[in-house]
């Protein structure tokens, strides 16, 4: 498929969490995860959160945590790869959805770790680019080529949104719509 199934994908949010925000130049990607995990909570689609060392990097910054859906996991991880941890491996694969749709920091580390071994599995891996970071630009930039040239669909939050809805007729269309006025 080249677009998006609400009812076969999956949201991973890696490692946004209060130290990583802070090192950021800017801080987009806050508020475009927290939209990506409004939409998932008002499409019923599910979200699997990490957090990459919490003790030291601190918690899911609030205004992604606020919006996830009420039985979203939060896994804590050491690993950059969030499938080198099995419990999230297994977790993922629980939901039996094929494509996962990766957010996150930092881009050329956990999320590129990550995507090539999701791809590595069998998924199809969609990379909202706009709800991804690096503290360098240079570093973002290569994490988002390698990850595409490895079999990535490179997107952002608004595509996803609408292919999620495939038509203003959803009957979720001004939910979601709303979000991103």
């Amino acid at each position: 498929m080249n677009t998006l199934s609400q009812n076969d994908s999956l949201v991973l949010i890696i490692d946004v969490q209060e130290r990583l925000v802070g090192m950021l130049e800017k801080d987009i990607i806050v508020s475009k995860t927290a939209k990506l995990a409004e939409a998932a909570r008002i499409l019923d689609i599910p979200v699997v959160v990490t957090e990459q060392y919490p003790k030291g990097l601190g918690s899911t910054v609030a205004p992604v945590s606020e919006k996830l859906p009420s039985d979203t996991p939060v896994f804590e991880k050491t690993s950059f790869s969030v499938l080198d941890t099995e419990e999230i491996a297994e977790k993922i694969k629980s939901y039996g959805k094929k494509q996962i749709v990766l957010c996150g920091i930092e881009t050329h580390i956990c999320v590129h770790q990550t995507c090539a071994a999701l791809l590595e599995a069998g998924y199809e891996v969609y990379i909202v680019k706009d709800a991804c970071a690096s503290r360098n630009k240079y570093e973002f930039l290569q994490g988002i080529d390698i990850m595409q040239q490895n079999g990535a669909k490179i997107s952002c939050l608004e595509i996803v949104l609408f292919e999620w809805l495939k038509s203003a007729k959803h009957s979720n269309f001004k939910e979601v719509q709303a979000l991103i006025k």
